[in-house]
């Protein structure tokens, strides 16, 4: 089980390893985000055996035909009139992947997979069906919410109570961030800008790696501040979507992610300004916690994604 925040390279990650086994297994990636029904989890399931492509797939259209499935007109299947339940189209493209994984080694991705809690039963499906195939079928489940992940893998009430290890993805280290950039600026980068980068994201993968991009790019157009002109040019970028993902928030969340960002306490005279209750903060910081928009080390509360805290430090100063 693969825990990461949103935006933290989780997908990357899976991506490196789906290319580093494709080549001897069968890999099937099941994206499950924000999946909200039977007909739609069918469908993300067809979706993901539907990927595999050559020798592989062939032998997966030939298993789908003998149970009656079509893998690749799935979603139309199951919204015409007279239409097979989704439910059970969901079962058959199970037993199409176990029956698949029999003959030939597969490994089954299914990320942010937290979302399953939406479809009843949907979870308990897949245990049934691939609990007696541990070894044919390798098993990766990766999701962006820590909270509801570990409450799928250890409520002893949940199918897959204990059925997996926990791995959660963690920063990057001031020593490996700085190899990478060495690397990309072949052993050459800019005096100090690795530890400049890596001071304004504390380690965060993705945002490290899109402002290291941004420097490089700078460097390249003579630029003789390219951390600067790389931080310019990511705020403006992002922007738009900081605005969008803020304004999508309730009113309580806001008030939270704003004392965070301007690192003030959540009760007090900061947040009355802000006329947040101290049950509203604490219900917020509970929920943005267990989304993985908050996290806390040594105390102090931070916003995991550094650029969307910069971003709300600069338009909301408290």
């Amino acid at each position: 089980m693969v825990i990461a925040p949103r935006r933290y390279g989780k997908t990357s990650l899976l991506g490196r390893v789906t290319a580093d086994l494709e080549q001897t297994v069968t890999v099937v990636r099941v994206d499950l985000y924000e999946v909200r029904s039977w007909a739609d989890f069918a469908g993300r399931l067809s979706a993901g055996l539907g990927s595999v492509t050559g020798p592989k797939r062939a032998g997966l259209d030939r298993i789908a035909a003998s149970l009656d499935v079509n893998l690749g007109v799935i979603r139309a299947t199951i919204s015409r009139p007279g239409r097979t339940d989704p439910d059970m189209t969901a079962s058959r493209l199970l037993d199409v992947l176990v029956d698949h994984a029999i003959s030939t080694p597969t490994v089954v991705f299914f990320d942010e997979f937290s979302s399953i809690r939406r479809v009843a039963g949907a979870a308990g499906l897949l245990r049934t069906k691939l609990q007696h195939h541990y070894q044919q079928v390798g098993l990766v489940f990766a999701g962006s919410e820590p909270s509801t992940m570990r409450m799928l893998f250890e409520d002893s009430g949940q199918p897959f109570y204990a059925q997996a290890d926990l791995l959660p993805v963690p920063p990057l280290s001031l020593i490996g961030f700085t190899g990478i950039v060495t690397a990309g600026f072949d052993g050459d980068p800019p005096t100090g800008l690795a530890g400049n980068i890596f001071s304004f994201t504390r380690g965060h993968p993705q945002r490290s790696m899109q402002l290291a991009d941004a420097a490089w790019i700078a460097t390249q157009d003579g630029s003789d501040h390219p951390w600067a002109d790389a931080l310019a040019t990511v705020r403006e970028t992002t922007a738009s979507g900081h605005e969008t993902r803020f304004s999508a928030a309730t009113p309580a969340d806001q008030a939270v992610l704003r004392l965070v960002a301007a690192t003030e306490p959540l009760f007090g005279g900061a947040a009355e300004l802000l006329e947040l209750s101290r049950s509203s903060a604490q219900n917020s910081r509970h929920r943005l916690i267990a989304t993985g928009h908050l996290t806390k080390d040594d105390g102090a509360h931070t916003v995991v994604d550094p650029l969307y805290e910069d971003w709300i430090a600069h338009r909301f100063p408290v």
